[in-house]
């Protein structure tokens, strides 16, 4: 079986364009219709120009698909970025100057992404404890809500200058007192299609959301004349995409030397982790098993980026709910990823003046189900059920990102995780260096992990790890450990999956000894 499944992988490049021609480029064309409305409102919510998000998205497609090292991975603006991306045009001056000025850290940011590729750094995402990035995800949908609200609502935006999340959440009574009736009825009609629609069992679910979104919301914007009847901020302006091509990048933000470091790190690093984090989980749907070579990914992704902040586009990475429905769809290569770029090129080309129909509460009712996915009660009940502790870093983690910013979160998820292993009995050397020794024997590795086996070090057990040929029998035992934790529980339940789809066998013995801290299967174990 497993031959067979090897021999039929689809070809790539030119071959690979022939062999899947149609379907990829029907997967490419419905992820188009997903991604155009998306990259429109992420660009907005960003306080960039609309046009950019879609600069972006055709750059991810049409040129980071010939250096990608993932298949079925699609490449565009983030939501996930939104909040870094305003706070940067927030803190450089704001406005045109603050979308200039930042998509210089930008440029160095897409430069250091290609160094994490260039330098095979694709396995930084391990070093993050997963309760932390989740905390982080969390964090950022409930600031997209905040700052969308007000959008839904169609007050002015003079109303929202320079307001925090927190602000914005408790002076939600006042927009609702200031809100426009006419938009805010199209938004959360909007909304109610966006969050019914996973739940709707009959063949038109095949319509993606946010396009079935824009189906309802341009027909009723006409039929409303908002054109005529509202405010300019209620309608998406995009211009003319090739008045729109050209260097906007300035370098002068490097003067505020500690800003444009701070970003440069969180657009490097939050959108690297993010990307790192999608190609794991798409590798896992592909129906053809195949691996994605991480560091190549990497490279690419850093080219686009550099690429996009030159002309004066948004940050991409590989983007999950985008990427998720081209597997759904039955893409096969990567070309769909590139149909993707290049029907939204043909689209602004051609009927631009249909874009600028789109209400922009119809956008913001698309953001705030993003911001929902990723904020959902269930990411909360899931970290209990992992453990209490695993529960206190993910809120840790929201708390002072909410209060303060994404590296603070990130930063102060990991030192509290840090704090509970020496608490829980990991020496300070333990922290970042495991003993790990690989023996040989007939046709098995036994792979013996002392001392313990937590986030800080990793690393090191992962490169052991893979350094073991394919199709033999691994036993990892764990007795000499203290301490295992959730990251190291799931990581190596990724190992064990990836190394037996490759014709080899996992077992991961001693941890008789040791106590979960909860019934989960994930759960970190210590003794």
């Amino acid at each position: 079986m497993e031959n067979n499944t090897k021999l039929l992988l689809p070809k790539d490049g030119i071959e690979g364009l022939k062999e899947n021609f149609s379907t990829d480029a029907i997967s490419g064309f419905i992820v188009f219709l997903l991604a155009l409305p998306l990259s429109l409102g992420i660009a907005k919510a960003s306080e960039f120009p609309p046009i950019m998000g879609l600069i972006t998205a055709i750059i991810g497609g049409i040129v980071v698909s010939f250096f990608m090292g993932s298949r079925l991975t699609i490449k565009g603006p983030a939501a996930g970025l939104i909040v870094i991306v305003a706070g940067a045009v927030g803190e450089f001056g704001g406005g045109e100057t603050g979308w200039h000025l930042a998509l210089g850290a930008m440029v160095v940011a897409g430069v250091v992404q290609i160094l994490f590729g260039v330098f095979k750094l694709g396995k930084l995402a391990d070093f993050f404890p997963l309760s932390a990035i989740h905390g982080m995800l969390a964090a950022i949908g409930l600031i997209i809500i905040a700052k969308q609200i007000p959008v839904l609502l169609d007050v002015a935006p003079a109303m929202t200058k320079g307001k925090g999340p927190i602000e914005l959440l408790t002076s939600i009574p006042s927009f609702v007192m200031h809100m426009d009736p006419k938009a805010t009825l199209v938004g959360l009609v909007s909304l109610t299609i966006m969050l019914i629609w996973p739940f709707i069992n009959h063949p038109i679910k095949k319509i993606p959301a946010p396009l079935m979104v824009l189906l309802f919301a341009i027909p009723a914007e006409l039929m409303l004349d908002f054109q005529t009847t509202e405010p300019a901020y209620a309608l998406v302006h995009i211009g003319n995409l090739m008045e729109n091509i050209k260097i906007n990048v300035d370098f002068a933000g490097i003067a505020q030397t500690g800003v444009f470091i701070k970003y440069v790190i969180m657009f490097a690093l939050v959108g690297t982790l993010e990307s790192l984090l999608t190609v794991k989980a798409i590798d896992m749907l592909d129906p053809f098993r195949r691996k994605s070579n991480a560091d190549k990914d990497l490279i690419a992704v850093g080219i686009g980026n550099t690429l996009a902040a030159i002309l004066g586009g948004l940050p991409m990475i590989s983007e999950v709910a985008r990427s998720s429905s081209n597997v759904n769809n039955g893409a096969r290569t990567r070309w769909a990823n590139f149909f993707h770029g290049f029907f939204i090129l043909g689209f602004v080309l051609l009927a631009s003046h249909l874009i600028e129909l789109i209400p922009n509460t119809a956008l913001a009712a698309m953001l705030i189900t993003v911001g929902i996915k990723l904020t959902h009660p269930r990411e909360f009940v899931q970290t209990f059920k992992i453990g209490k502790e695993q529960l206190a870093i993910f809120l840790v983690t929201i708390f002072f990102t909410l209060f303060e910013d994404l590296l603070v979160g990130i930063g102060a998820g990991m030192l509290l995780k840090i704090l509970i292993h020496l608490y829980h009995g990991a020496s300070v050397t333990a922290l970042f260096k495991a003993p790990v020794v690989v023996s040989f024997t007939d046709d098995t590795y036994l792979v013996e992990i002392d001392k313990a086996a937590i986030f800080t070090n990793y690393l090191g057990i992962k490169t052991k790890l893979e350094a073991i040929p394919p199709g033999f029998n691994v036993i990892i035992d764990l007795k000499e450990t203290k301490l295992v934790d959730h990251s190291v529980m799931e990581n190596l339940h990724h190992f064990e999956h990836d190394y037996k789809i490759n014709g080899g066998t996992v077992s991961i013995i001693g941890l008789e000894t040791h106590k979960p801290v909860s019934e989960h299967h994930l759960a970190a174990r210590k003794r």
